[in-house]
């Protein structure tokens, strides 16, 4: 793919999107309210550990039941933010966090797993919520550096989220970590309703919203880049942990936070790069070469280096990848039901993720670490194997319309 790409890199789509009002405020906001939402799964990890003296499996089901309550929360959040609008879902979110971390700290294990799964199911949509805003702010043209900017912002945000919690815990305690922690992601769902970003499209008409049903727009092709989010996060979910097994099976765990930072510096060149050139690449092929990428990271694992030069293809394929989702995921649902959509997506980033560890966690433990690589990898690249039908369908029946009368095109496709 480089080949066709390298004369086009440029800082003008960039411009172009930036200069869009109200843009540059979301995406201020977005990185930054996302930070205390990405340290939730450390900070709650040490919090069993060190303070209710449970195991790693015990805080392990805190997060399951948390990733469970907010695939499951997300589309339903989604569609009342269709329904109802932004800022009464962020006055429910905000409330529902704000009761979680102010109680959490002092509840008692067999309490915290139903109440984290309540929490997650109420959690702050600020992944969805932002991603949607960007379908209602950027023209359709002009949404894939748009898109670019914002899992770029996602990369920043897991990258200081996650190290400020450690830091936190270490200097200060668990307990105290999960007020900050709490306060923090009450704060941002203040700060994103007083800047109350657009949920419709600029333009659209007041009013009732025209009532879409779900067999209009939940057609096999969203169903195939949902698949294929999911696909995504469930290789990088395995990479996450694969990579931890490897540097700990050569003796170089303490480079860990080294190769991660590389992992993730990739992925942010990778999503500037997929953001500024001319031509787009569908969510299956980058998905496609993500998994293709990640097979053979494993053999790096001799060394910590080798193993931050063998993560780079498959991390210049991170951010594009869900970029190219989500630009997929507005482009195909209607601006009616678009909550729902991106709560949907957002669901389906949250299975992989939760999939994919514990999956490279299982094979490793049962073989050997390249193995958490290899089969995650290979199990990515059979999902897009099983979603090519219905890209090939998809392009079959554009260029049957590409051959056809415009206006006998246009009929086709309102109807199909």
């Amino acid at each position: 793919m480089a080949p066709e790409v390298r004369t086009n890199v440029n800082i003008k789509p960039y411009r172009t999107a930036l200069a869009l009002p109200g843009l540059r405020s979301l995406l201020l906001v977005a990185v930054l309210a996302r930070i205390p939402l990405t340290a939730t799964g450390v900070t709650l990890t040490f919090h069993v550990v060190l303070d209710l003296d449970r195991g790693y499996g015990a805080a392990g089901l805190v997060g399951t039941a948390i990733t469970v309550g907010a695939a499951i929360g997300g589309p339903l959040l989604g569609r009342l933010v269709d329904r109802r609008g932004l800022r009464p879902v962020l006055v429910l979110t905000g409330i529902a966090e704000a009761l979680f971390w102010t109680t959490a700290p002092s509840l008692s294990y067999p309490v915290l797993l139903p109440a984290a799964f309540v929490a997650g199911s109420l959690a702050l949509p600020i992944f969805s919520v932002v991603r949607q805003s960007i379908a209602a702010l950027v023209p359709e043209d002009q949404r894939r550096p748009a898109y670019a900017l914002d899992s770029m912002s996602v990369e920043l945000s897991f990258m200081i989220g996650p190290a400020l919690a450690v830091a936190l815990v270490t200097a200060i305690s668990a307990q105290t970590t999960m007020y900050l922690v709490g306060g923090g992601i009450v704060a941002a769902g203040i700060a994103l309703w007083l800047v109350n970003p657009p949920t419709r499209d600029t333009g659209a008409p007041s009013g009732p919203r025209r009532h879409v049903p779900r067999r209009e727009w939940l057609t096999p092709r969203l169903f195939a880049v949902l698949t294929l989010s999911a696909a995504a996060t469930l290789v990088l979910g395995g990479t996450d942990v694969a990579v931890v097994a490897v540097l700990r099976a050569s003796g170089e765990v303490g480079w860990t936070g080294v190769v991660l930072a590389g992992w993730a510096i990739a992925s942010l060149v990778g999503g500037f790069a997929y953001g500024a050139v001319h031509r787009s690449l569908s969510p299956l092929a980058l998905t496609a070469a993500l998994a293709l990428c990640t097979i053979p990271v494993g053999l790096g694992g001799a060394h910590w280096w080798l193993l931050c030069l063998a993560l780079i293809p498959a991390g210049a394929l991170c951010a594009p990848t869900i970029a190219a989702s989500s630009d997929a995921v507005s482009r195909l649902a209607p601006a009616e039901v678009r909550g729902e959509a991106m709560g949907l997506h957002g669901s389906a980033v949250t299975v992989g993720i939760a999939v994919g560890a514990p999956l490279a966690g299982a094979v490793i433990d049962g073989s050997a670490p390249l193995w958490g690589f290899v089969v995650t990898g290979a199990l990515g690249a059979l999902v897009t194997l099983v979603v090519l039908p219905v890209e090939l369908r998809r392009r079959r029946h554009a260029d049957a319309l590409a051959s056809v009368p415009p206006a006998e095109a246009e009929l086709a496709a309102a109807t199909r």
